[in-house]
């Protein structure tokens, strides 16, 4: 009789005890595993399949004969080992009725929200991991969502041209901001050392401009442009900078104060689809530390955000990065020069998003090419490429102590990998179709992903 191991990953549970034949582990209702069959010599069988933790002996020996093609079934004994130290446990969160396009932990990680299709964005406990609120108020799909740093307000933004702010604890809406033309595209709050509480934001649309409103008055303060074409991504620097990128193949640099231009860089030949900054992970977060914890007094928060950033820079300045649909990237230092640092290639297909590590020192790039690529943070020298997706990769996201990231693709799966290693950590299957949005929870107690499935997966580390 032949032996054979199921590696699982479970989350929040002791590591697996060898089971004897026949035994069933127990399980909680409604949990789901990871599992590899491994044959007594080390040899893997079949991809990871994920199956529900309750699945018994029986039913795995029935799953490993069709894997094997037995014409004559053969019976099998099953042992559990440990496979990964990195743990998962999935939870479904139902309650969208169309794709699910964007997700985002709020700057605590006590609280995700998620925008749909289905116009309505919706707000889930991460305690309980059930819906806290369903906010409506959009006529069309919502495509953005952003947390305010000081996680008071959420702003999201539609295809109509709509921006809505919520309140998180009820689920009310505050307001609406109404000024563009066409659907928004992205949404950047105003740091968290320059204001607490925060009021200021700043969105980017596909009627070509920039504008920043007011979250308190829901007015538009000042809006500005250059651009000729689509303004596909914008971010809220903490030097006192607001940085837009363009189809128009230009990212400009704007004063945060009047919305004057600062400079324009230059370098790309096709359409810039997005942007990423050094301190992007700080500057989400304010004065939340990695606990999920910040002081209530405004001042004191305000101050504990400045220290946050001064360390996340090291008294240096800002970085920017950008991927575009030439395939290539460009590292910058956009407050001092607008030459760039470095042109980073590789890439055969174009760039959907590029991302900073939280401690800046490595830059992610997600790509149609259906790879991901590691890049230094200070230098834009190129570290390692990353396959295992069978279709485009369309986002990415670190974890909180910068040593993994999550990919999701058009496959229809996440992956996990460590930054250390370079190698694939654990496959991470379950969504029904596309992966659109994925985010890693700043507290690092898990990553949210949603898709073309209509579903909200929760997958808790």
């Amino acid at each position: 009789m032949a032996g054979w191991r199921a590696a699982a990953i479970r989350a929040n549970e002791p590591p697996a005890k060898v089971a004897r034949k026949g035994d069933i582990v127990p399980a909680a209702e409604g949990v789901n595993i990871i599992v590899q069959f491994r044959s007594a010599t080390g040899q893997d069988t079949g991809p990871q399949l994920d199956l529900p933790a309750s699945v018994t002996p029986a039913q795995l020996e029935i799953l490993l004969n069709g894997l094997l093609a037995n014409e004559d079934k053969m019976p099998y004994a099953f042992s559990v080992e440990d496979m990964v130290s990195f743990g998962v446990r999935r939870q479904r969160l139902f309650g969208h009725s169309e794709s699910v396009l964007a997700v985002q932990f709020s700057p605590d990680g006590k609280l995700l929200a998620s925008g749909s299709g289905d116009t309505t964005v919706r707000l889930w406990d991460l305690a309980t991991q059930t819906p806290q609120s369903e906010c409506k108020g959009h006529r069309n799909w919502v495509l953005v969502v952003a947390w305010s740093p000081d996680g008071r307000v959420l702003a999201t933004g539609d295809m109509d041209g709509a921006i809505w702010l919520w309140e998180p604890t009820t689920g009310a809406a505050l307001g609406s901001c109404v000024g563009h033309k066409k659907w928004i595209t992205s949404l950047a709050w105003e740091p968290a050392h320059k204001a607490t509480p925060s009021r200021r934001f700043c969105s980017a649309s596909r009627d070509n401009m920039i504008r920043v409103w007011d979250s308190a008055t829901y007015r538009c303060l000042f809006s500005f442009s250059n651009h000729t074409m689509v303004v596909t991504a914008v971010r809220w620097g903490g030097e006192g900078l607001i940085y837009s990128a363009s189809r128009d193949t230009t990212i400009c640099v704007w004063s945060d104060v009047d919305g004057k231009q600062v400079r324009i860089l230059k370098g790309h030949g096709h359409w810039v689809n997005t942007l990423a900054l050094s301190t992007e992970t700080v500057l989400r977060c304010g004065a939340y530390d990695h606990t999920g914890t910040a002081p209530k007094d405004p001042l004191l928060a305000k101050e504990a955000a400045l220290a946050r950033y001064s360390v996340a820079t090291g008294g240096l300045p800002e970085r920017l990065v950008s991927g575009s649909d030439d395939f290539t990237m460009f590292l910058w230092q956009p407050s001092t020069q607008k030459a760039p640092l470095q042109r980073m290639t590789g890439h055969v297909q174009l760039i959907n998003q590029v991302q900073f590590s939280p401690d800046g020192r490595m830059i992610l790039s997600a790509s149609f090419d259906k790879s991901i690529k590691l890049w230094d943070g200070f230098t834009g020298t190129f570290l390692a490429t990353l396959r295992g997706h069978v279709g485009p990769v369309y986002q990415v996201a670190w974890s909180s102590d910068s040593r993994l990231f999550v990919s999701g693709s058009k496959d229809s799966t996440l992956k996990v990998w460590d930054a250390h290693s370079r190698k694939l950590k654990v496959d991470l299957p379950g969504h029904a179709d596309e992966v659109f949005t994925v985010d890693w929870a700043p507290d690092g107690s898990g990553v949210a992903s949603g898709g073309k499935d209509r579903v909200l997966k929760l997958w808790r580390t």
